[in-house]
C-alpha cells in the first residue's frame, strides 16, 4: 500500500459548452503537457451542467443579448500544475493566456484557480 504525500498545485478549473471540449483541452495541451506526479495530460471533465448569466450593457456577450438572461449547457473542466516550483507563476499565465482563453468561444470564460494541495504518492 502506498502512502499518499499532500503536493501543493493550482487547480484550474474551467466551464465550457460541450461542443468545444475537445477543441479546448486540445488548445491547452498544445500550450503545456501538464505533467506533473509521473503523469501528463491529466484533466477531469464533470458531467454536464448548465451556466446563466445575463450581459450587462455594452457587453459584446458571445451568446444573448444584452439584458437576455441565457442559461447553457456547460461542462466543468479542471487539471492541476505544481505549485511552489521555479516558473509556476509563469507557466499558469500561459496556460491561462495561450491555452484557455485563446482556444475559449467567450470573450469573458469562467475559470478559476485555486491554490490547493493534491494527494498523490
Amino acid at each position: 500500500m502506498s502512502t499518499l504525500r499532500l503536493h501543493p498545485v493550482y487547480r484550474i478549473t474551467v466551464f465550457v459548452p460541450p461542443a468545444r471540449l475537445d477543441a479546448l483541452k486540445r488548445g491547452i495541451l498544445a500550450v503545456d503537457d501538464l505533467a506533473a506526479g509521473g503523469y501528463a495530460d491529466g484533466m477531469w471533465e464533470s458531467a454536464p451542467g448548465r451556466e446563466q448569466f445575463r450581459a450587462l450593457p455594452g457587453t459584446a456577450s458571445a451568446v444573448g443579448a444584452a439584458g437576455e438572461q441565457v442559461s447553457e449547457p456547460t461542462v466543468r473542466l479542471e487539471f492541476c500544475i505544481p505549485r511552489g516550483v521555479p516558473g509556476d507563476r509563469e507557466r499558469l499565465q500561459r496556460l491561462l493566456d495561450e491555452g484557455i482563453a485563446a482556444h475559449h468561444p467567450w470573450n469573458s470564460p469562467a475559470v478559476f484557480v485555486d491554490a490547493v494541495e493534491f494527494a498523490a504518492p
